[in-house]
């Protein structure tokens, strides 16, 4: 991606504020970036800290159509429920070749299309919250005009956040049920082991601690080159030693399938909320 693409955040969230700071630490110009936000403190703040123009649409109801109309890319970050009217509002002033990116979960890429321009190029991502960190998943699928080389340059964008992935957006929700809503469930994880530790006697800092650093420690292991989670679980895992009777009891527990019923239900529900919003 060249570092002198213009850029607007139309919405700037933990999420969009966490590409943005990837970007300019990969070299983008914080004079080729504009930012929207509702609140005029919080376009102050974001201006301080990354140098970048901020504009507030409380004080200027004008503030996404003006940063879209000078943007090569714009990344739409508001909430799910506001893309297909920000897409509309922004839709008479972009530029045919601006190439339109949503971060936002359930709003399907013939919704945004509907709204826009004949022709705009359009893509669908579904990060999920580590990007914050730069170890997140990014999903990408691209719009009806978004040839291999717009799909390309998205890729760059999300680099920073961590591993990228594309796909067919019918898979979206299936990315959604895994990686989306997947730290979650890794928290959740945390949270019982932490649980179970003070049940065995342990104060309840300490198990604390063995939960939320031994899950980290474990992550840190899969993201080595060339991990395999079946395999790692194969090298800790001595013959009838104590971590097999562990496993052998949350297999018998069903633990396999309820993981396999919270996504199928993960993904019903995306499937329900991108109904829900259509207009």
């Amino acid at each position: 991606m060249s570092t002198d693409t213009t850029f607007a955040f139309l919405g700037c969230g933990s999420m969009n504020e966490a590409i943005l700071g990837g970007l300019l630490a990969g070299g983008l110009d914080p004079s080729n970036v504009t930012v929207t936000v509702r609140r005029p403190e919080r376009a102050r703040e974001l201006a301080e800290r990354h140098g970048v123009t901020a504009l507030s649409s409380n004080e200027d109801p004008q503030a996404n159509v003006q940063a879209a109309a000078s943007a090569g890319i714009v990344i739409m970050g508001v909430k799910p429920v506001g893309i297909q009217d920000l897409a509309a509002e922004i839709g008479p002033s972009l530029k045919p070749d601006t190439v339109v990116i949503s971060v936002a979960a359930a709003v399907s890429i013939a919704m945004m299309e509907a709204e826009l321009p004949a022709g705009q190029p359009v893509i669908r991502s579904m990060p999920n919250t580590p990007s914050k960190v730069g170890r997140g998943v990014v999903a990408l699928a691209a719009g009806s005009h978004a040839n291999d080389d717009i799909i390309s340059r998205a890729k760059d964008i999300f680099a920073a956040s961590g591993t990228v992935v594309v796909v067919d957006e019918e898979q979206i929700d299936a990315v959604s049920a895994v990686s989306g809503s997947g730290p979650a469930y890794v928290f959740h994880l945390a949270e019982a082991m932490a649980a179970a530790g003070e049940k065995l006697g342990l104060d309840a800092e300490t198990a604390r601690v063995l939960a939320r650093d031994t899950v980290a420690g474990a992550g840190a292991l899969l993201s080595e080159p060339d991990a395999d989670a079946e395999a790692l679980r194969i090298a800790v895992t001595s013959p009838n030693g104590t971590t097999a009777a562990a496993l052998d009891t949350f297999t018998a527990k069903g633990l396999p399938d309820v993981i396999e019923a919270g996504a199928r239900a993960a993904a019903a529900r995306a499937a329900e909320i991108t109904t829900e919003l259509q207009k």
